[in-house]
């Protein structure tokens, strides 16, 4: 039991040195000041405290991220700060509702080509939005990415976002204070380069904000707008750590979560924030398996803020530009982007859809128009709504009809379930888009990762080729294990 805590308690001290730069970074880009590193810093204190110890995903690690950034940006911009902390108690209240409601199980439903092009999208809007400060200090954004890209390569066991950070932080004050001693002047590497600045060393307080109907009436539309986005990122990521652990988070548990972690972010002035889905990755690697290491991720982030601001005032701008740029690069769906002259053509018409209506348009309205899209042809595609399963023998069965996205979760959460020996029949299978591959071949990496002896027979030979196309190299000889000899 003490090692079990101690692991989870070291698993949230290398989380927290993960989040830091990236809190930081996010803040001020949201608000568009420096200030807004506090900001950052106190979304993902008390975000991360009360959705670790309220949600449903054990082990989630929440921050600031991509989308809320985004969203919370636009915001902060018309509405101003204060009431952008008014728009993250909304949509916390709005979060806990679409938990009380149920609406959780919808995330399920979600095609895997919106969800790429929608990150993608987010990806690019985080690109642009840098590019002022690229144009003004080129130099040190492009060796902080260098910088990133090589560190990540050479020690693997420290985050890069840590190691440009300190590195150039401090190649840049000591290059100054040299050049300082020999009386030589600033240099002209510094002279053009803009840093945080002081920040206040101050335990947080809670802050009641001034409310009148007009300004709840005309915040309702960005609160739902931040609701949507901070449940769908949230969502995804806990699917994803189902993925990595083996587990079963519990959706609506995890939106009540979410839900009062943003109203206790906009009550001490933070920014909005959603389930991290590298932070959590680092925690789940790092050891960390329950609410206990996204906790004292959160906890060690305050005991960091207390003293922080005498260092903190020595990072310059251009570095978390180049740390966002990466992380933005991260976002986008490299593999999806590489095979989709193999991916089915309607899905890939669906993700570059996403992808360009959330950059030109809206993030919500992205996700809307792709899931209308997705359905439009689905219905071109099959007649039939959702495939089912059919029984043949104790350890034999069969999926009929079409494995999209409308049905990939309820039919192979089923099939995970039904014992250690699985013989299963896909002739029947009339359509299969992107996400039914993807969670085909998850289901296959899983069955592979438990000991399940799974046997895919009557396989079609098109849905085989994509299923080869589609998978990683290191998932090849899984699939080529499973499927068995068609003859």
């Amino acid at each position: 039991m003490l090692r079990r805590m101690s692991n989870e308690v070291l698993s949230g001290l290398t989380v927290a040195i993960v989040a830091l730069p990236l809190a930081i970074a996010f803040g001020i880009t949201a608000t568009g000041t420096s200030d807004g590193a506090l900001i950052g810093l106190y979304g993902a204190i008390f975000a991360g405290l009360f959705a670790a110890i309220f949600g449903g995903t054990p082990a989630q690690v929440t921050g600031p991220t991509g989308p809320i950034t985004v969203v919370a940006t636009g915001v902060i911009a018309a509405h101003g700060l204060e009431a952008g902390f008014v728009a993250f108690i909304m949509a916390g209240l709005f979060q806990i509702l679409f938990g009380l409601c149920r609406v959780g199980a919808l995330i399920r439903y979600i095609p895997h080509p919106v969800i790429s092009g929608f990150m993608g999208g987010i990806a690019l809007i985080i690109i642009l939005g840098e590019i002022d400060q690229v144009r003004n200090s080129f130099l040190v954004v492009a060796i902080t990415i260098v910088f990133m890209l090589v560190s990540a390569r050479v020690l693997k066991s420290i985050p890069s976002s840590l190691v440009a950070l300190v590195a150039i932080t401090a190649a840049l004050q000591l290059t100054d204070s040299l050049l300082h001693d020999l009386r030589i002047g600033p240099v002209l590497l510094n002279s053009a380069i803009d840093y945080i600045g002081h920040i206040p060393e101050s335990v947080p307080t809670i802050t009641i904000p001034e409310l009148s109907g007009s300004l709840i009436l005309s915040l309702v539309l960005p609160a739902l707008s931040i609701a949507l986005l901070g449940s769908i990122d949230s969502l995804l990521t806990s699917v994803v750590m189902d993925n990595i652990t083996g587990t079963r988070h519990r959706s609506n548990k995890e939106l009540v979560g979410q839900g009062l972690g943003n109203i206790a972010s906009g009550l001490f002035g933070g920014l909005a924030s959603a389930g991290a889905t590298v932070r959590s990755v680092v925690n789940v690697k790092s050891g960390g398996r329950t609410a206990l290491s996204a906790a004292t991720h959160s906890v060690i982030l305050l005991a960091l803020v207390t003293g922080l601001g005498n260092i903190v005032q020595y990072i310059p701008l251009p570095v978390l530009s180049g740390i966002l740029i990466v992380t933005a690069i991260g976002m986008f769906d490299w593999d999806g982007l590489r095979k989709a002259h193999t991916s089915p053509k309607g899905d890939v018409a669906v993700m570059f859809t996403t992808m360009l209506v959330t950059v030109l348009v809206d993030l919500t309205v992205a996700v809307v128009i792709g899931v209308a899209l997705s359905l439009l042809i689905h219905a071109i595609n099959s007649r039939q709504y959702r495939a089912v399963i059919v029984q043949h023998d104790t350890d034999t069965y069969r999926i009929e009809g079409p494995l999209s996205f409308l049905s990939v979760d309820r039919v192979f959460h089923t099939l995970s379930n039904l014992g250690s020996k699985l013989s299963l029949s896909l002739h029947k299978v009339s359509y299969m888009d992107l996400s039914g591959a993807k969670a085909l071949l998850t289901f296959i990496e899983h069955s592979h990762r438990t000991g399940i002896d799974l046997d895919i027979k009557d396989l079609p030979p098109h849905l085989e080729n994509t299923l080869i196309a589609l998978a990683h190299e290191e998932q090849r000889d899984k699939v080529g294990a499973a499927i068995a000899d068609r003859d």
